[in-house]
């Protein structure tokens, strides 16, 4: 959800309704068609970009239709279907909180796969007589590392082996230079924030939604002891 969006949706009828009274002839809102000739109408809360907005220019979400279009907004639908799929934040495999990480030495993220923390999932939505149905999947992670740094990964990144010694990471790794020892808890606060893509279609129409989840896990990150 974004903060404060679903409750202005929330106090808002987003049914499309003929726009009353209809434009004068010649008006831009006509797309070149003549009074008579189909209508023009309002959808109060049309969905900008791909995050969504409500407009407060009642006339910018006015548009031209031969036959009368659905009543319902199938991008209200869209949200609600995203909604039943129960999006969460990543499933951290690594780092994990009871795991040994040391200045220097490559960490090697990597995220588990569900439907609720990965993807694909899929849902959809009903109402007057419209169906909708929207597929989400992950599509980029950020993980702030806790030290000031930022990793971007486009994938869930790859299981570290033994075998693979102090090599670092293909797709997604990060290298502290910095101990914990000053941070709260002696231990780096990890987030990854997930961004899910939500492609829908229904009524003909078809659009994307974004919306981000994240997790947290605490490490801690010490120095290599030297044995004397």
């Amino acid at each position: 959800m974004q903060p404060g969006r679903d409750d202005a949706l929330g106090k808002m009828d987003c049914a499309i309704r003929k726009l009353e009274p209809q434009p004068p002839a010649g008006n831009p809102l006509w797309e070149g068609h003549k009074p008579g000739d189909g209508a023009v109408y309002i959808n109060p809360c049309p969905f900008n970009g791909p995050v969504g907005t409500v407009t407060d220019d009642i006339l910018g979400s006015a548009f031209w239709s031969a036959a009368p279009p659905p009543t319902v907004n199938p991008a209200v639908l869209a949200q609600e279907a995203m909604d039943k799929m129960k999006l969460t934040g990543p499933d951290i495999r690594s780092p994990r909180a009871g795991g040994t990480y040391t200045v220097g030495v490559p960490v090697w993220m990597e995220l588990g796969q569900s439907p609720t923390t990965w993807g694909r999932n899929s849902a959809s939505a009903s109402a007057g007589g419209v169906t909708v149905t929207a597929t989400a999947h992950v599509t980029k992670v950020v993980w702030a590392m806790g030290d000031g740094q930022t990793v971007i990964c486009t994938g869930r990144g790859t299981p570290y082996r033994a075998s693979y010694g102090m090599s670092t990471s293909p797709d997604c790794g990060h290298l502290f230079t910095h101990t914990s020892a000053q941070q709260p808890r002696h231990a780096y606060t990890v987030t990854a924030t997930s961004t899910w893509t939500v492609d829908w279609q229904g009524a003909g129409q078809n659009g994307q939604l974004t919306t981000t989840r994240n997790s947290q896990v605490q490490i801690p990150v010490g120095e290599v002891q030297v044995v004397g």
